[in-house]
Formats: structure tokens, sequence, C-alpha cells
């Protein structure tokens, strides 16, 4: 296997032999990249949930009300929805090197300048808008960041490498919740100081920054592993918008996977909120949120081989979304009873282990029902559609609760404000739950475009090897 050492020609100059040739590589330096996106990816989702496992302590040493602390999330898909079409264009246009780079320094710059927000010196006022700029920078860098899987895995790996390493990489976003879910609420108890945690969170960021501006040098490989990475990105970005905006089934999955993503922003934001109230500890609900992103992870690494084998995407997908309806409808339930720990857990498990497998697998969906789209362009369009459900469904739901007038069960460290009934809220999210993943099965329907302009491309070059070889013997039999 080629490490890519030396020069080599360009892509380009490569196209006219490997047409005729079938000639594709991989390079070893694809895995040195995965593993800085994955970092990358990873510490963004941990400054994106840094505040909600433990909203009621930041409201307090911030001086704001929780729904402001809300929005130190909610920032994340406010500012993500019109960058996400800049974002798209600079992926297919401008590269994956110079997005990742871009992404690492604006991860970095509110990483610390969150910090910097905290200190002592800062008037009680300043604090909480210097942590929403910090908190600003670091969603400006979310959607280079979340886009950029399908477009590595389409460009660096083989065609039966794809969805594994799209996992990998969409899959380290909510290992990074995980560990805010633990490591919030793990920090605040032991120091219980701010300060302390938003400086562990910054020292990732700064690393992942070095790593990607030294380590990625090119956008490209010098040559495709596969025939569909040989055209990625042929259309012009204005045209895929319009090809996509005719795809009929490229918009029910559009709608109806963005209504997921936003379902599990719900849960991730609202979880200590919902459970804190039922007499839960932030412990116990960061060990929910951790067990619901583990689970998650496992879900997605069986479903990622398992879809890499079979190339059974559709299938995959839709029984998920149905298993993952049940599994919220059973969260909607249990999250109103008193003293069920381990029922609450197991729920959460087994949420986060339907749910967070569909992600990845939904993403290459998106690029076969959308070829020859450019990846960046159908996967980020479905991110913000989930980014925009995600804002409609967090203020539905915030909407939604009722103050309670006595609960003496309360764990809600902010107060006689953060009692608040969930149980009309957790319902509606349910029911939304299930419109969204019926509405999948019932009218979702495609072909595999790229595994077919594959197949058309290795059945040519067989073509063309066959007559190659019947005219040597031809020319070999004339000469004797």
């Amino acid at each position: 296997m080629d490490d890519g050492a030396g020069s080599s020609p360009t892509r380009a100059e490569l196209r006219p032999a490997l047409r005729n040739a079938g000639e594709f590589r991989v390079y070893r330096r694809r895995w040195f990249i995965l593993c800085v996106l994955c970092l990358l990816n990873c510490s963004n989702s941990v400054q994106w949930l840094t505040f909600a496992p433990v909203a009621d302590r930041t409201a307090e040493d911030l001086r704001v009300s929780l729904d402001e602390v809300n929005w130190l999330s909610l920032v994340y898909m406010v500012v993500a929805i019109p960058l996400s079409f800049v974002t798209t264009w600079m992926l297919d246009t401008l590269g994956l090197r110079l997005t990742l780079i871009l992404g690492s320094w604006l991860n970095m710059a509110g990483g610390i300048l969150r910090v910097v927000g905290v200190l002592s010196y800062l008037p009680d006022k300043a604090m909480f808008p210097v942590v929403m700029t910090g908190q600003t920078l670091c969603a400006l860098a979310q959607p280079m960041v979340i886009f950029s899987p399908t477009k590595l895995a389409a460009l660096w790996f083989p065609e039966n490498q794809r969805a594994t390493a799209n996992m990998i990489a969409s899959m380290s976003n909510p290992l990074g919740l995980m560990f805010a879910n633990v490591f919030s609420p793990m920090i605040i108890s032991d120091t219980n100081n701010l300060l302390k945690l938003l400086i562990i969170y910054a020292i990732p960021a700064i690393v992942v920054c070095f790593l990607a501006t030294v380590g990625i040098r090119e956008s490209v490989p010098p040559t495709p592993p596969s025939a569909s990475a040989e055209t990625s990105s042929s259309e012009p970005f204005i045209q895929g918008i319009k090809l996509l905006m005719r795809n009929k089934a490229y918009l029910i999955l559009l709608v109806c996977f963005g209504s997921g993503i936003a379902i599990f922003t719900c849960f991730s934001t609202l979880l200590e909120q919902i459970l804190c109230v039922k007499g839960y500890s932030n412990d116990f609900a960061g060990l929910c949120g951790a067990l619901f992103i583990v689970f998650g992870v496992i879900g997605a690494g069986f479903l990622g081989l398992f879809v890499d084998k079979t190339k059974k995407f559709t299938e995959a997908t839709k029984i998920n979304m149905c298993l993952t309806s049940l599994a919220c409808t059973a969260f909607a339930v249990v999250s109103q009873m008193r003293e069920q720990k381990a029922v609450v857990a197991v729920v959460c498990a087994l949420f986060g282990f339907f749910g967070f497998a569909i992600y990845p697998v939904a993403m290459e969906l998106s690029v076969e029902c959308s070829y020859p789209v450019g990846e960046a362009t159908s996967a980020g369009l479905i991110f913000i559609s989930g980014q925009i459900q995600s804002i409609i469904y967090i203020e539905l739901l915030q909407a939604l609760t009722k103050k309670l007038a006595d609960s003496p069960i309360s764990m809600c460290a902010a107060g006689d404000n953060a009692n608040l009934s969930w149980k009309v809220p957790v319902l509606v999210l349910a029911g939304l739950c299930c419109v969204s993943s019926c509405s999948f099965v019932i009218f979702f329907h495609t072909a595999y475009r790229r595994l077919r302009a594959e197949a058309d491309a290795a059945a040519d070059t067989s073509a063309q090897t066959s007559e190659h070889t019947l005219r040597g013997e031809t020319d070999h039999t004339g000469d004797t």
C-alpha cells in the first residue's frame, strides 16, 4: 500500500488512464486525517454541550436564567444555518484541507475566549456576553467539522470502507457529547469552579488545531480510491442545490432525518432539566447522557460494518428509525417516574443504541440518493434542516413547560425557576419522533446512484480490458 511519499501527477492528469485501467489506490495518511477529524469533531461537540449538563450551576455562576443558558447550546444551531451554505461551497470548491484547518482555528479561538469570559476580573455583566461570543466562534466551526466525514470518506477511502470511515468520523461527535455529559458534572462537583472546567475543555482544542494545521497537507490523495471519488464534486454548487430540490427521495430524507437530528439535539440539551425536577441528580443525568452516547457509538459501529458489507442503506435506516421511535416513547414515560434510575438508564441506552446508529448510515444514504451532487452539499443540507428544526423543537418544548407550584424532591440547583413540568413536552417529542419515522418508512424509496455508477464504471473497465486482451490475441495469431 502506497503511503503517498514523493511527488505525484495531478488527478486531472491521471483521469484518462484511470478510466481505461481502473487503477485506484489508497494511502495510509487517510487514517491520520480521519484521526484529526475525529479529535476536532469531539472537541467541538464537547464545547457545544459544556453547559447543558450543569445548566443550573452555570445559570448561578453567570448570573443568568436557564433560558439564557440554553442559548449557549442553541447558538450552534442559529449560527450553523446561514454558515452551512458557505461551508458546503467551501468543501466542494476550496477543498477539505482548508475547511478543516479554518474550523480548527475557530474552535480553538472560541475555547480560549470562553475561558476569558469567566475570569474573576471581568464585571458580572460582561461574563455571559464574552462566554457567548466564544461559544459563537465554536459554533462557526461546527458546520466545517460536521460536513466533513462524508467528504473525507468519499475522497480518501475505497468503496468497502466508506460507511465505516463515515461512522468513525461521525460518531466522534456524540463521543464528545458523552465526555461533556460525564465530565462537566464531575468537574463542577469536585472543583466547584467553572473556570477549571473551561480550561480543561480548551486544551484539546489547542492540540487538534496544531495537528490540523501542521499535519493535513492536501485535500485529495494523488490518485482516487474509487470510481466515484474520481468525479467527486462534478456538479457545480448551485446546480447541485437545484438537483437536490427536484429529488423527491432526498427531500423526504431531508425533512424526516432532519427531524431526527432535532430530536436528539433536544434530548442532549434538555436532559438534565427534565430529570432534575423528578429528583435525579446532575451526576445521574450525566450518566444517562453518557449511556446514550456510548451505546449509540456501539450501535453505529455494528450498523456501519453491516451496511459496508450488505449495502442495505434504506432497510437499515427504516428499521432503526422505528426502533428509535419506540425508545423515545419509552423515555417520555419513564422520565416522569420517580426513583426509577435503572429503568431510565436502560431506556436512555436503548434510545442511543438505535438512534445514533442511524446518523452515519443516513449521511451515506444522502450521497447515494443524490449522486453526482457533491457530498458536502447533500449531507450539509440535511444538517441545516436538523438545525432549523432543532431551534423550533427546543423553543416549542420550552413553551409547553408549566411551572410547578411545589416540587419537594427537585434536585434543580437553580431553585424554583427550574421546577418545571416536562410531561407534555416529552410526550410531544415522542410524537414528533413517531411522525417523522412513519413518514420516512412509508414514503422514502431510492436507487443507489453512486454504487450504480461505480458498477457501471467497473463493467466498462472490464469490457475494455477484455477487448484489449482479445485484440492482443488476434494480433499475435496474425503474426504467427
